[in-house]
């Protein structure tokens, strides 16, 4: 019997838990100005760059940016402008079930 060939596991930096790489997006920071950056979502996980994972949740994005986790994750010093994320949160809240925590 072939071996079924296991999910990657990633770890969301709002909440810490850990899931399927299906279960998160996929986020990298794009470099708006010195020391400036914009966090913005990679759906395809096709982006060029160092990525980190968080919940399609309110409650997770919240909980990152009170945390600063965004700097830590992408190893990246500076302002983050996470509008581009919490707009991509926000719809897929509407058409995914809610994450429990």
């Amino acid at each position: 019997m072939p071996a079924i060939p296991a999910m990657p596991v990633r770890t969301c930096i709002g909440c810490r838990k850990r899931a399927s790489s299906s279960e998160l997006l996929r986020f990298v920071a794009i470099e708006c100005g010195p020391g400036q950056f914009r966090a913005v979502p990679d759906p395809a996980r096709r982006r060029p760059g160092r990525g980190a994972h968080l919940h399609p949740d309110p409650a997770c994005l919240a909980l990152a940016e009170r945390r600063r986790a965004f700097g830590r994750a992408l190893r990246l010093t500076g302002v983050f402008d996470t509008g581009p994320l919490a707009e991509a949160v926000a719809s897929a809240t509407v058409t995914e079930p809610e994450h429990t925590q």
